[in-house]
């Protein structure tokens, strides 16, 4: 009897203290507080930033604003040029750095050895993520534009970006494979799979939601990169008037929607300018999008 009442002394002493840690203190309430604030302010930030420029820039979007080109011949004013230019450079960069960047993740990730090697290559891909976008377009402009011969052209502004997006596609494939489960890897080549087949039909598939989370947000770096661009792609906004045309346009100055965006400023063409930035705005919100709706769908169809 004595030693069951010493045990409820105790685990009524227990109690109380637990109690007493759960009352708020003030400086819980305070940190509380700032976090809602910080919250409040972001939020704030992000709506204000929106409704600014779509102030200012939606009496400048019109149909003839997206499907023209500027010619003061015609007196118009137009972004179609700009738009197939960046589309262009999406494309091209995506076609260059996607190999390279998956592959390089695989290489890391599955064949190296953990050594000094595999740290060599993680820290000159992160210094690479680190580097200002200007010193890409001045090597850019150096190496692909003078050295390579292929002066101010969409091409030489595709293989600078290749560079600077490498980073971004690289590490969010490391990051994605090392969330397939090892188990995965066990039981495939258990089954005496190869590596690269099991890579290919079981890693690369589980592994599918963060790849494309890194491909699309690197498409958002590239539509809002400008610095690196202006020094390597130039700023023509001519569209070309034939089908050969249109192939040989990477081998031609091509200014993407960011970099009319700095001419017009330049220019005092604020209205103009506005109208471009709410354009952009509009295709980096259906970029987030896009991705959110691709990672939800891939996780479902996982988990089926």
């Amino acid at each position: 009897m004595q030693a069951v009442a010493m045990a409820s002394e105790i685990e009524e002493k227990n109690n109380a203290s637990s109690i007493l840690g759960k009352r708020v203190k003030p400086f819980d309430i305070l940190m509380q507080l700032l976090i809602y604030l910080s919250a409040f302010f972001s939020v704030l930030l992000l709506v204000g930033i929106i409704a600014y420029v779509f102030y200012r820039g939606v009496s400048s979007v019109s149909w003839s604003f997206l499907t023209t080109v500027t010619s003061a011949v015609k007196q118009t004013t137009g972004i179609a040029g700009n738009i197939v230019n960046t589309l262009y450079l999406v494309v091209l960069t995506l076609l260059f750095a996607t190999p390279i960047g998956v592959g390089s993740a695989i290489y890391l990730n599955e064949y190296a050895k953990p050594g000094k090697l595999v740290r060599i290559i993680e820290f000159t891909t992160e210094t690479l993520s680190g580097i200002p976008s200007i010193i890409f377009g001045l090597f850019g402009m150096i190496f692909f534009g003078g050295i390579c011969h292929l002066h101010y052209s969409i091409l030489t502004g595709a293989l600078t970006l290749t560079i600077m997006i490498l980073p971004l596609i690289t590490r969010n494939t490391q990051e994605a494979l090392r969330t397939v489960p090892q188990s995965y890897r066990s039981g495939a080549l258990g089954m005496g799979a190869t590596k690269w087949y099991m890579i290919r039909t079981i890693l690369l598939p589980s592994a599918m939601p963060g790849i494309l989370t890194g491909i699309i947000l690197s498409i958002g770096r590239i539509v809002g990169e400008s610095a690196a661009l202006l020094f390597t792609a130039g700023s023509g906004f001519l569209l070309p008037k034939t089908a050969m045309g249109y192939l040989s346009k990477i081998l031609e100055s091509g200014g993407s929607l960011t970099i009319q965006l700095y001419l017009s400023m330049a220019k005092a063409k604020y209205d103009e300018a506005f109208g471009i930035a709410l354009v952009l705005l509009v295709i980096v919100f259906f970029i987030n999008l896009l991705t959110k709706r691709m990672a939800s769908r891939l996780q479902v169809e996982k988990k089926q």
